[in-house]
């Protein structure tokens, strides 16, 4: 499997969101942040800005839900057509039953852990989920430093995945670069996201691709 480069549109320039988005049209999907203000200190996109992202995006949409309260608001986003749904673990009442409602509706449920949170308790719960985010920054802001700690892991969910042969996307989202993503493939993510190192400099269809080759050159089955 290739891994999959979901650049996140917070580092995208938001006066020119829709040319922005059009420049990474090779990548696999964009990551949208969803921030409240209050489950993380920062405030972006709501609901009817992610609905015109949808509407305007050639690639299909990777909502990342930083906010209080997901089992009342991430179905809105599944029903706004995102191909993924993310929620975090620390901020959901019943993850088990959310997951089953983003399926239901029709979005691939994911599930996402701070730097801080303990992996184990989700081990024997992967089926339920189709992606589970490792967080590899606090989160909140973009532009933050690789946190290399959190890598175990990554290497029980891989363990766990694969000993139970489950399609489960692992994804990291926070400091990747040409160097770090080598470090999180090896430890057995499979799905990336990049902003900065996507747009911060040069062309993004070319920083998309060298993160995918850099991906590809150090891959854990």
């Amino acid at each position: 499997m290739d891994p999959r480069i979901n650049p996140s549109i917070l580092s995208a320039d938001f006066v020119n969101l829709e040319r922005d988005i059009h420049s990474i049209a090779s990548a696999d999907l964009v990551h949208v942040d969803v921030m409240d203000n209050h489950f993380v200190p920062n405030l972006t996109f709501g609901p009817q800005m992610v609905g015109r992202i949808q509407d305007v995006s050639p690639i299909p949409l990777d909502v990342h839900l930083m906010i209080d309260d997901p089992d009342r608001w991430a179905p809105g986003y599944a029903e706004l057509g995102a191909f993924s749904v993310t929620f975090h673990a620390e901020a959901a009442a019943d993850s088990i039953a959310l997951a089953r409602r983003l399926r239901q509706i029709g979005s691939r449920a994911g599930i996402a852990v701070k730097p801080d949170t303990a992996i184990e308790p989700f081990l024997e719960l992967l089926p339920e989920f189709d992606q589970v985010l490792v967080m590899t920054v606090e989160p909140g802001f973009g532009g933050q430093s690789f946190i290399e700690r959190v890598m175990p892991k990554l290497d029980a969910l891989r363990a766990a995945v694969n000993r139970q042969g489950l399609d489960v996307w692992l994804q990291v989202d926070g400091g990747v670069t040409v160097d770090t993503i080598a470090i999180a493939a090896e430890h057995g993510a499979d799905t990336f996201v990049a902003g900065s190192s996507v747009f911060n400099s040069g062309d993004p269809a070319d920083n998309i691709a060298a993160l995918r080759a850099a991906a590809s050159a150090h891959p854990r089955h």
